[in-house]
């Protein structure tokens, strides 16, 4: 029975031992069937640094934003440190130590599952897992997010800033609050975007976080702010003036909550249009989380004094 194979008995039965130790009470059998049901269809051996490699090769084809390939990547290459070897082989309890060995918030820590999710997904499409088997990745459910307490800014807090700003931290202070444009937006933005003649900025998808095009309109107050800049470049020429603006706002005695000048523009914005769907449309985010964390914040009139804050040379339309 062996001699087909060129095994002496000894070798089979050395074998055989080992791979009963590692069994346990499951037969071998079973398992040698089990294998070949699962490797049949794909590819057996693909290392995670190869998948991920290409995984990202594919995101750049697909013209994805530069943000978004720049987080895909740094989160999988921690993954692929942290877990070498094959892919068929990482398990979801591998995956889920990896999710906690990190002190994240459970927004970051959904964020980080859901590329790996997409990696694994990837994987299983080119024939590096099975097909119709659920990956590791996919056996792990996301961490319920409570509600996110919104800080924002009240108007004579913010006009109290504006007035204090010297002129290369007011393209940055106003887009943000009146625009609602992401740090991260504005740091790519240049200034042939921002048409005040027209009264939009238009984000391009290399430039927008969620890598599709948007328009954002101008208000009265942002293009009064911006019309006597000098506009050409970059609009952030350098990135240590978002480090001068919380400085001047510490020296002012104002905190500065997270994403200040974004949850100040939404919530003052649905305050006038009183439509969370348009709201989303403009900021880049779903309705869903517009409705639920933005409605009501602040009244109309507190919204009308925010898109009133305008430069001592001029007057609101409002």
């Amino acid at each position: 029975m062996l001699e087909p194979f060129g095994l002496p008995l000894v070798t089979a039965v050395e074998e055989y031992v080992q791979c009963r130790r590692k069994l346990g009470e499951t037969s071998l059998i079973t398992s040698v069937d089990e294998h070949v049901r699962r490797s049949k269809g794909f590819t057996t051996g693909v290392l995670i640094s190869r998948v991920i490699e290409e995984f990202l090769a594919a995101k750049k084809q697909d013209r994805m934003s530069t943000h978004y390939l720049k987080s895909l990547q740094s989160i999988l290459k921690q993954f692929g440190q942290a877990l070498p070897g094959e892919i068929a082989r990482v398990t979801t309890q591998q995956i889920a130590a990896w999710l906690r060995s990190g002190d994240y918030s459970a927004v970051t820590r959904n964020n980080r599952l859901k590329r790996v999710k997409l990696l694994f997904g990837y994987a299983r499409q080119s024939g590096y897992l099975p097909k119709r088997e659920p990956t590791a990745a996919e056996e792990l459910k996301h961490r319920k997010q409570g509600d996110t307490d919104v800080g924002i800014f009240k108007p004579e807090e913010f006009e109290l800033l504006m007035r204090a700003a010297p002129a290369a931290l007011i393209p940055v202070l106003a887009i943000g609050a009146f625009a609602g444009l992401r740090a991260a937006e504005i740091a790519r933005l240049d200034w042939s975007a921002v048409d005040l003649g027209r009264r939009i900025i238009e984000l391009r998808a290399g430039q927008a976080k969620t890598a599709s095009r948007r328009i954002v309109p101008i208000s009265d107050n942002l293009a009064a702010w911006l019309s006597p800049l000098e506009r050409q470049g970059l609009v952030v020429p350098e990135k240590v003036v978002f480090v001068k603006i919380t400085k001047l706002a510490k020296s002012l005695g104002l905190e500065w909550p997270h994403n200040a000048l974004r949850h100040s523009y939404i919530s003052y914005r649905i305050a006038v249009v009183q439509s969370a769907a348009q709201v989303a449309l403009e900021a880049g985010n779903s309705p869903t989380i517009i409705f639920k964390h933005y409605r009501e914040l602040v009244t109309k009139e507190a919204a009308a004094q925010w898109f009133g804050i305008m430069p001592k040379t001029c007057t609101s339309t409002l």
